[in-house]
């Protein structure tokens, strides 16, 4: 065996990694330029080999690895460093080899510093782990929350700690805020160092304001104005008089919807060419505001051409059809028109059961006539029977309570308008999310459709709260809770109650919408209610009369046909109305007794006081089209009532009420109502109709004024030293009378406001009220003039009574504290003619519950009303 010196070793060593065979004793330059050995059984004779390539050799390669260590790992261990890299032992060592580990190393994220270092084939990779994140903190975000935010970060507490993952998270947050428009926000990352190579990572935001826009220039529009064409725009220019408007604000989808808007636009006045060629949004420098210019091209204004139908369905006249479609040759070209006469006549064909009718606009566009010809071709289609109703998403309401409202069973011919309708009778039930539609689906063979009901449910309970302010009441607190869908039946159950300085009264009511599954609705309800009337002597409250009121009522409806309704009730009340003896009444001598004192009460109080018990029996006939009964945008609702108080009882009276309301939907959230109500009272067996059930206005019934403030009034004014009225109404005795005929109206548009606002539940609006209640028999009225001793003088005006007793010379009343001053009682307010009332309100949907604010103004009023500019009230739900 030969022993090869450290020199040959090396040399071979050198040798096997290039890829070549060193023989012992032969040099190498000696081994490149002989020829190849030969085959066995080969024949001798042949060409010279080709002489192999030389071996390229790194002329910066070190001497052979042969170690590598791996220093400075915490988490990691050497093995698992070792696998990232390709250096291996026994290679040579080059920088090469050793850049490309470095790069490798850096390419996982999980150092911080990396060092590879060799000695004489002995190979260090000192490295320094990258911390792990403890926690994420935000700093400086107000306008977005960190529940809005931390979702979009993609570190977490527990991870390793990376500067890409930081970067992209630093343009996510950034990125939400662009979507607000605030393009101006920066956000800074932070790390703050702690032990055990831990950090916490603090994202500096700095918001900024809206970028809004500043301008909109549109460029090549000659047939409209620049402001015609920005009021299509959902985006509208940054002005003062859009402060709250988030409509202001730089919003690319809404730039791109905004594109879509003005296509539209010209498409309904007939430019069927119409595009837009281009649209730029260019950032101001100081990021606070863009400039958006669109450049368009219009084209050329098309009409109407031949208008047709062809239809392939059995049921249906394409000539006919045609002769009723709202486009006609020779009008301007609409889309819109087109659009609406698709959705109708596809609805026309779902009325008579073909649920897949497919229409399809054939379009003859004449350029040199400038014509669009049209034909609505109508495809040919089965006719469709619902093959089932599914319902889903309802946890709470029982499936009853839903299938009861469609007006479409299992089995039947599909019918789009009876669908329609069952979608407008379930949204009414107030039970489930506004956007609700029955989808349909294809059945399992082409003449079967399913119809599911996908129902969001919203909360049906509520608790409302009220505060209000009045004249005639002072303060006013009202509560009450209701739950309009009691353990998921539809049934109702409710409990009220109300306090104010005049008033008391506690309500319990129960309604069961379908007694025993059946179409009769029923309610009872159950109240007492007490009410002190006050007026101000001196500044002074002093309580009039007191009326306790205890009573039930009881109705039942059963609907005559799908929208009207007939319903019956009896009420039966006990009322004791009575005054506070020691201020109001006074004693006689001759004859001794105690009676009621005109002076101090008044007469049409001396003549209410008594216990009475009412008995009535009414019947009311409803007609409802409404689309939802809790928030309505279109249809019709109107009753008319009818009272007889006299089956039993002490009271006599028949009564008449109708009312009725009108919501009209104008496209682009405007809803605008029309109502009106009016109703008479009469006694019968010549009964005179008691104070207690006349008619009343005021708050809530007429805004801009206060609860009862219109109407005949009776009211006692102080007169001073030199005799005349006093002008302050808080010195005023005013007695509300109520009449025996009324009426009202009012007239109300709900305004739509940007998305943010309705985001907010905001649903401003602006009304005009006009009403009147009159006719009620005049009281007899008191006058004391300066230094009288005259009380009260009877209706014929023929006999008094003096302070003192003519017989005993004693006073003629135990009244204590009576009246010290002189004063004059006047008739105010029986008169027919309206009163009128405008003002703007405000519906909010609040975290704290729905709450109501009115600011209001009286325009026309008579002598005696009781104006009143301010309402609120507020209450919540569960």
């Amino acid at each position: 065996m030969v022993r090869c010196t450290d020199e040959r070793r090396a040399s071979q060593l050198a040798a096997v990694l290039l890829g070549t065979t060193i023989l012992a004793g032969v040099p190498a330059e000696a081994l490149a330029q002989a020829p190849a050995p030969l085959r066995s059984g080969a024949p001798r004779a042949a060409a010279p080999a080709t002489p192999a390539p030389a071996p390229v050799v790194d002329p910066d390669a070190g001497p052979a690895i042969q170690t590598i260590q791996v220093k400075g790992s915490e988490r990691l261990e050497p093995q698992t460093v070792m696998s990232y890299i390709k250096l291996r032992v026994g290679q040579p060592y080059t920088k090469t080899a050793a850049d490309a580990a470095l790069k490798d190393l850096y390419a996982t994220e999980l150092f911080k510093d990396v060092q590879i270092n060799n000695d004489n084939g002995v190979v260090v990779i000192q490295v320094q782990e990258n911390p792990v994140v403890n926690r994420i903190i935000l700093e400086g975000n107000k306008r977005i929350k960190d529940d809005k935010i931390l979702p979009e970060i993609k570190v977490a507490p527990r991870q390793i700690f990376t500067r890409s993952k930081i970067r992209a998270d630093v343009a996510r947050i950034i990125e939400l805020y662009k979507r607000q428009g605030r393009y101006a926000a920066t956000v800074e990352p932070k790390m703050v160092s702690l032990d055990q190579n831990r950090v916490d990572i603090v994202f500096e935001i700095t918001e900024g304001d809206k970028s809004k826009v500043r301008q909109i220039n549109i460029i090549g529009n000659e047939k409209f104005s620049d402001g015609d064409l920005r009021s299509q725009m959902v985006t509208k220019q940054a002005r003062f008089t859009r402060l709250f408007s988030s409509g202001t604000s730089y919003d690319p989808d809404r730039m791109a919807f905004d594109q879509q808007k003005l296509r539209q636009f010209y498409l309904t006045q007939g430019y069927a060419d119409f595009r837009v060629v281009s649209a730029v949004a260019e950032l101001t420098p100081d990021k606070k505001d863009f400039i958006i210019t669109y450049v368009v091209e219009e084209g050329q204004r098309y009409k109407f051409g031949d208008v047709k139908v062809e239809s392939q369905l059995r049921d249906f006249d394409g000539d006919k059809v045609a002769k009723n479609l709202v486009m006609h040759k020779g009008d301007w070209y609409n889309a819109k028109q087109v659009e609406d006469t698709i959705d109708s006549l596809n609805e026309t064909a779902g009325a008579f059961g073909y649920a897949f009718a497919d229409v399809r606009p054939q379009y003859d566009r004449d350029k040199e006539a400038l014509t669009m010809g049209l034909t609505f071709v109508i495809q040919e289609a089965p006719r469709v029977y619902v093959e089932r109703i599914d319902i889903n998403g309802n946890t709470l309401t029982q499936d009853k309570v839903i299938r009861r409202e469609f007006r479409i069973a299992e089995g039947d011919a599909f019918n789009s308008l009876q669908v329609k309708r069952s979608t407008n009778r379930i949204k009414s039930l107030g039970y489930f999310q506004e956007k609700f539609e029955v989808e349909q689906k294809p059945g399992s063979a082409d003449d079967r459709i399913l119809l599911e009901a996908n129902v969001e449910e919203k909360p049906t309970g509520e608790l409302q709260l009220s505060a209000g302010f009045s004249s005639l009441e002072s303060f006013i607190f009202q509560a009450s809770i209701r739950q309009r869908n009691f353990r998921g039946r539809g049934q109702t159950v409710g409990l009220s109650g109300s306090l104010s300085r005049y008033s008391k009264s506690i309500e319990a009511s129960f309604v069961e919408p379908y007694l025993f599954d059946k179409n009769i609705s029923m309610g009872v309800d159950i109240y007492r209610r007490d009410y002190n009337s006050f007026n101000y002597s001196n500044s002074d409250r002093n309580t009039t009369y007191e009326q306790s009121t205890t009573g039930f009522q009881v109705r039942a409806g059963v609907p005559l046909t799908e929208f009207l309704t007939a319903v019956g009730r009896y009420t039966l009340n006990y009322d004791d109305v009575s005054l506070d003896e020691g201020t109001y009444y006074t004693t006689r001598q001759n004859p001794p007794n105690l009676e009621c004192d005109p002076l101090y009460a008044g007469r049409y109080l001396c003549d209410a006081i008594g216990k009475r018990l009412s008995s009535i029996v009414g019947l009311s006939v409803i007609y409802d089209t409404l689309d939802n009964r809790v928030r309505p945008t279109r249809g019709t609702t109107a009753s008319i009532n009818v009272d007889f108080a006299g089956l039993g009882g002490d009271v006599k009276y028949a009564r008449i009420r109708a009312n009725a309301s009108k919501f009209f939907n104008l496209g682009k959230g405007f809803i605008f109502s029309l109502s009106g109500e009016g109703g008479a009272i009469k006694g019968l067996s010549g009964d005179d109709v008691r104070l207690t059930d006349r008619f009343y206005l005021g708050e809530p019934q007429i805004r801009g004024f206060a609860i009862r403030g219109v109407g005949p009034r009776v009211l006692r004014k102080q007169l001073d030293a030199d005799g005349n009225p006093t002008t302050s109404r808080s010195q005023w005795t005013d007695d509300a009378l109520g009449g025996n005929y009324y009426y009202m109206g009012r007239a109300e548009m709900e305004i739509p406001l940007g998305s943010g606002a309705r985001e907010m539940g905001l649903r401003p609006s602006i009304f005009a009220d006009v009403g009147a209640v009159w006719s009620v028999k005049q009281p007899q009225l008191t006058q004391c003039d300066p230094g009288c001793n005259q009380l009260y003088t009877n209706a014929a005006g023929n006999s008094t009574t003096d302070a003192t007793d003519p017989t005993t010379g004693l006073p003629n009343t135990i009244v204590p504290g009576s009246y010290q001053f002189s004063f004059v009682e006047e008739f105010k307010g029986d008169t027919w003619k309206p009163r009128v009332a405008i003002g703007i309100g405000v519906n909010w949907n609040s975290p704290f519950g729905p709450f109501r604010i009115d600011f209001s103004r009286a325009l026309l009023k008579q002598d005696g009303d009781d104006p009143k500019a301010f309402t609120f009230n507020v209450g919540t739900q569960f």
